[in-house]
């Protein structure tokens, strides 16, 4: 059934492939998040295993609404671990730690990348591919992504 919905299909499809970078790039902080979650160790191995659950839940959701948005515009989504990294403005983990800082400020500059590529797209949605209701659905994301990208920079200080 074609599709209708004010968005023509060529800017439906330019908005899904940038859908799909984040989507990517979401579920590789996901992970990271989890690797944080799972490895974290010291004094403040509760409270820091804990905010990275968290975290990590955040994301997940994040994740999942992204890609109902890819599909709302009628698009495929990636859906593998090989798409994901291919996708990715993110690099994975290489180096092995255990500490929380240095977890803390890998995910730092994580949330800081998503929240640049967000900010880079508002407008882009908007006034090039006449999609309003994707550039309102980033502006939330960066919001979300600035309020946890906050959190982790407090326990820096």
């Amino acid at each position: 059934m074609e599709m209708n919905i004010g968005i023509s299909e060529g800017n439906r499809e330019k908005v899904a492939i940038d859908l799909s970078k984040l989507l990517a790039d979401e579920y590789v902080l996901y992970t990271k998040t989890k690797e944080a979650h799972w490895n974290v160790e010291g004094i403040d191995f509760y409270d820091k295993h804990k905010l990275f659950d968290e975290q990590a839940g955040q994301l997940s959701d994040i994740s999942d609404s992204v890609a109902e948005r890819i599909r709302t515009l009628g698009h495929s989504v990636p859906a593998t671990l090989k798409a994901f990294l291919e996708l990715t403005h993110l690099t994975e983990n290489s180096l092995p730690k255990s500490n929380s800082r240095t977890f803390i400020n890998e995910l730092l500059i994580a949330h800081e990348i998503i929240i640049v590529f967000l900010r880079g797209n508002i407008n882009l949605f908007a006034n090039e591919y006449e999609d309003l209701g994707t550039s309102d659905f980033v502006t939330g994301l960066m919001q979300e992504h600035e309020k946890m990208a906050w959190i982790l920079r407090a326990h820096l200080k």
